[in-house]
């Protein structure tokens, strides 16, 4: 039983059941059928050859009875009537003697009712003139011989007749009875066949149905109601109740729904304590991205002052490159005054009578040499200062700048003596020659130092392109690390959306397996909404146009390291 399926032991056990039903109903069949020729047999065959030859037999003697009065009476109306009725007996005689003849012809009829209907239709034959000649014999009013003829020859054939109808009467009789007990007999064996069948179905479904519930409540293990109870518990949850399934059970559905129960309770157990993790773990998450999205908020606003300290920085670089270039051009011009005052010093050498106005000539130019020298100390100063503000990237520049300061001194203290020397030359007149070969050596060092002035100069014009370039590549690489950092605030921001997203989710997972019941009696409790920490959106504020910041370097420097020490301070406490 255990290799079928319940609808195939259903459909054996039905078709078992409808086999022997269709077995019963052509054996009810059968048996009616077979009672229903005998009794066709009995009343068409028998008993319409029986009544036929009745008639016959009827018909002969009332044809004897009309041909004895036809010999008695003397009346003629008398006569005519018996001779009508005779005529008309003879013609019944004929008729169902005939009909007799065919009845005997029938297939079931054996040859020994045939053998007696030939031996009747014989002596009628020969019965019929004999009694036809006593009804002329009486017609003709010859009645003795009609009375011999009738005693002599009728008498012996009708008796003839009489025993042969007889003894085919007997033989009906005794095929009749013959029928009735073999139709008794088939009866009997018919009932005793549907019975048995009968019996022996409601055994076999007894059996059937015995042993499919026996197989149904070993597969189940219980009543079904039990079974839709304990399928009811389960689907609302509850994992507490207990099944008791037989000890050697391994096979039905409550011992299926028993291990389900068991490993349910395991799943959801594991998923409740996996679940909680989660939901811390999500918590946990959240507050730090939250704390991220802060500290990347404070690190951007961090870049964009850094961002406009280099902005200004970059100004003032390019204000000091701006001015090294013109002091390149003055130091230029400076020396070549130095040349020509040099070739004039030559001149004053070959023509003393122009030493005045060359004298005048070169304190002009002195003048001149020391307004150069005195803003060349200025823009040094300027740069030292700016070279200052710059810090550890300006100390280069610092070193230059008091370099060209010193040079700038030499310069004004240079043009000072010679212009003290022009007006000693001017006032000595006599001594011209003299001090205008002096003149020419001084001049000569005066337009070695200018032309070291020049190239110093020139070197920090170079120095000063460089660092513009420099700064200016700083001041993209800020602005670029001010872009990334907005757009790592925003991932911030989005990862902390999905951080609390993952706990909202967490939550409701642990709500969703709160309605599981366990033996442990844990209940997973819902997060409540007073734990969520409330969290703003973070609002990114752009950096500010390069053109339009106007902020001061020292505190947007001071600033920036407040705001490097806050974040890496909060960086560790992360």
């Amino acid at each position: 039983m255990d290799k079928f399926t319940v609808r195939t032991q259903l459909t054996l056990a039905f078709g078992l059941l409808v086999f022997f039903l269709i077995g019963i109903s052509v054996l009810s069949v059968r048996s009616f059928s077979t009672f229903n020729t005998g009794f066709d047999q009995y009343v068409n065959g028998i008993t319409a050859r029986a009544n036929t030859a009745h008639r016959v037999r009827d018909a002969i003697d009332m044809r004897a009875v009309a041909a004895r009065n036809l010999v008695l009476v003397t009346k003629p109306e008398d006569l005519e009537i018996e001779r009508r009725q005779v005529l008309q007996a003879h013609a019944d005689v004929v008729r169902n003697m005939q009909q007799l003849l065919q009845l005997a012809q029938q297939p079931e009829v054996s040859d020994e009712v045939r053998a007696i209907i030939s031996k009747i239709d014989s002596i009628e034959k020969r019965y019929a003139p004999v009694a036809l000649g006593i009804v002329d014999l009486a017609l003709q009013k010859k009645t003795e011989q009609a009375i011999v003829k009738m005693n002599e020859e009728c008498r012996p054939l009708l008796a003839a007749l009489v025993a042969a109808s007889n003894e085919y009467f007997a033989l009906t009789d005794q095929r009749s009875a013959l029928i009735l007990q073999e139709d008794n007999e088939r009866y009997i064996l018919n009932r005793n066949i549907l019975i048995g069948a009968s019996l022996l179905s409601i055994v076999l479904a007894a059996l059937a149905g015995w042993l499919i519930t026996r197989h149904l409540l070993k597969a189940l293990g219980a009543e079904p109601k039990q079974l839709c109870d304990a399928v009811s518990l389960l689907a609302a949850g509850d994992l507490t109740g207990k099944l008791s399934v037989a000890p050697n059970d391994s096979v039905s559905v409550l011992s299926a729904l028993q291990r389900m129960q068991v490993s349910l309770t395991s799943v959801v157990s594991s998923v409740r304590q996996d679940s909680d993790t989660v939901a811390l773990a999500a918590t946990e998450i959240s507050t730090g991205n939250s704390d991220l999205s802060l500290r990347t908020e404070q690190q951007a606003s961090s870049l964009e002052e850094t961002a406009s300290s280099m902005e200004e920085l970059t100004s003032t670089v390019r204000k000091n490159a701006e001015n090294a270039r013109e002091a390149n051009v003055l130091a230029t011009t400076a020396s070549d005054v130095a040349s020509k005052g040099g070739a004039v010093v030559g001149q004053v050498m070959g023509t003393m009578d122009l030493i005045s106005e060359s004298s005048r000539k070169i304190v002009d130019i002195i003048s001149v040499i020391d307004g150069i020298a005195f803003q060349t100390n200025i823009l040094a100063l300027n740069a030292a200062v700016e070279a200052a503000r710059a810090g550890e990237q300006g100390r280069g520049f610092a070193v230059v700048a008091t370099e060209v300061r010193g040079l700038a001194q030499r310069s004004a203290s240079a043009a000072k003596e010679i212009k003290t020397l022009i007006d000693d030359s001017v006032s000595r007149v006599d001594a011209g020659a003299r001090l205008a070969a002096q003149a020419g050596t001084t001049m000569s060092e005066v337009v070695a130092s200018v032309a070291r002035v020049s190239n110093i100069i020139a070197d920090i014009t170079m120095a000063s392109q460089e660092q513009t370039t420099g700064i200016e590549q700083i001041n993209q690489a800020v602005a670029q690390m001010d872009s990334v950092t907005q757009q790592n605030a925003s991932l911030v921001e989005e990862a902390a959306a999905a951080a609390e997203s993952l706990r909202d989710q967490a939550s409701h997972l642990v709500q969703t397996v709160s309605i599981f019941k366990t033996h442990d009696g844990h209940v997973a409790a819902p997060t409540p909404a007073s734990a969520r920490a409330s969290r703003k959106p973070l609002r990114l504020v752009p950096a500010p146009a390069s053109s339009t910041v106007k902020r001061q370097a020292a505190p947007a420097k001071h600033r920036a390291a407040q705001a490097e020490t806050v974040t890496a301070g909060d960086w560790e406490e992360f």
